[in-house]
């Protein structure tokens, strides 16, 4: 019978103190999340959290990096494969759609870290973002270039894509909930991949280009 490496124990720690942290941290924010707490849910000590990661702040910022480095992997292989910009548009959409339905407490954290001023916010990140940000410019040049974009600011519509598709997760519950809410609504999928998402990019298409 094979038993587990210590590599392989290691990274079901590191896995568990990440998913802990990840849930704190949605629900509280960073300042009112204590090391305690994340170790308690995660069935460790501190120590082992001090060991394997770090303090407050550097688990914070891989709780983050974790997905956000991710979203820029995945949108850069996938527009490797896309044969024109519109598909690579659609790819950089996608991509961000799917995470987000993968990491739905991702949007809390976020929008937290956006009201207190990005108080927090890691460098680490920061790189992830402008490294986004860095490709989309790339597919919108390119389509500039080819006569199928108009001129666009790329901060802007990252900000319009992330900002539709984290509001619309966070959302949710609202939807769902509230009575004044047209029926229409409450019926879309909650997951953003699929039809939303497809939604989000015909809408983004249409609005840049020629």
């Amino acid at each position: 019978m094979d038993h587990p490496s210590s590599e392989d124990k290691r990274s079901e720690t590191v896995t568990r103190i990440l998913a802990a942290a990840m849930n704190i941290f949605s629900e509280v924010g960073f300042g009112s999340t204590r090391v305690d707490e994340i170790a308690k849910r995660a069935g460790v000590n501190k120590a082992t959290i001090y060991y394997h990661i770090g303090n407050k702040e550097t688990l914070y910022a891989e709780v983050i990096h974790n997905i956000v480095g991710n979203i820029a992997d995945m949108i850069a292989l996938g527009i490797k494969e896309a044969q024109s910009p519109e598909e690579k548009l659609r790819t950089y959409i996608r991509n961000i759609a799917r995470s987000i339905d993968r990491n739905p407490l991702i949007p809390p954290i976020m929008m937290r870290e956006v009201a207190s001023g990005g108080q927090h916010f890691p460098e680490v990140v920061a790189q992830d973002m402008a490294r986004i940000i860095g490709i989309l410019t790339g597919i919108l040049d390119e389509g500039m270039k080819q006569g199928i974009f108009i001129k666009t600011t790329p901060f802007i519509l990252h900000m319009m894509v992330i900002g539709t598709i984290m509001f619309y997760k966070a959302s949710g519950p609202i939807r769902a909930r509230l009575a004044w809410i047209p029926e229409s609504v409450k019926q879309l999928n909650a997951e953003i991949t699929g039809e939303v998402a497809e939604e989000i990019e015909n809408l983004i298409l249409r609005a840049i280009k020629r």
